[in-house]
């Protein structure tokens, strides 16, 4: 089994900043994995030619089943609302997606905390700290029929605020104990690979940089594992035509 996890970009290019389609659903086919979590994932955004960016991704990888959750209503950047349930289709929404070639015997939800108000914080070519508001945050979590039995698998993408992406990380981990089987946590999770083992008590199936995707530094995208599985060869982090992360694949199978 195959599982990946990937900071799509709305699927926008940073050689050309366009949003091509045809474009996200040829990189999703090339990764060629069996569960599949996205993030950063447009529906019905101008900017991304009004399309459902996870239904594009789902055709392309053969996926039997895919569940998008809205994170927010509106336009990142713009004016936008937090989402508090099911988003009209037709309303602008961003968020993450989770998609699977196996079947999904049930779905579940968690809308993270996050900062009221925004925080000061350095950025690079500014010289005092810019006042920044971060956007809602959530997870979606499936119990999957798989190859080998019923396994939980959840997607996020956490804050980029110091502090607050330990404190989902750690609500997340909380409201996935006792699932089916195996767990499998993966996203951007904006931190290193350390503190996100220490944070969930899973270990990280794969140790490569994936961010910035021209010449990767640091990973911030992680495919995290409880005992129940194992790596059963290399993790890649190929490099497609869009996006600033790589996406993360693992090929993983039962202890």
């Amino acid at each position: 089994m195959r599982i990946a996890t990937f900071n799509i970009l709305h699927g926008r290019s940073l050689a050309d900043g366009r949003v091509d389609v045809a474009r996200l659903a040829a990189a999703v086919r090339t990764l060629d994995a069996d569960v599949v979590g996205l993030q950063e994932v447009d529906r019905a955004q101008p900017r991304s030619h009004g399309a459902d960016l996870a239904a594009v991704a789902a055709e392309a990888m053969g996926a039997t089943e895919h569940r998008f959750v809205a994170a927010l209503a509106g336009t990142p950047g713009g004016t936008w609302s937090a989402a508090t349930g099911e988003v009209e289709p037709r309303v602008p929404a961003y968020g993450v997606a989770l998609l699977s070639r196996y079947p999904v015997l049930s779905w579940e939800v968690i809308r993270l905390p996050a900062p009221r108000a925004g925080l000061p914080m350095p950025l690079p070519g500014s010289r005092r700290p810019v006042w920044v508001r971060d956007e809602p945050r959530v997870a979606v979590a499936a119990v999957v029929d798989g190859p080998f039995g019923a396994f939980t698998v959840c997607t996020t993408h956490l804050s980029f605020l110091p502090g607050w992406s330990a404190a989902q990380l750690r609500r997340i981990t909380r409201w996935l104990g006792g699932r089916p089987g195996p767990l499998v946590l993966m996203g951007d999770l904006n931190m290193g690979r350390r503190p996100a083992a220490r944070l969930t008590g899973l270990r990280g199936l794969a140790a490569l940089p994936t961010f910035p995707s021209d010449r990767p530094r640091r990973q911030l995208d992680h495919v995290l594992a409880s005992d129940g599985l194992r790596t059963t060869g290399p993790a890649e982090t190929p490099r497609p035509p869009l996006s600033d992360h790589r996406p993360l694949v693992v090929p993983c199978g039962p202890r």
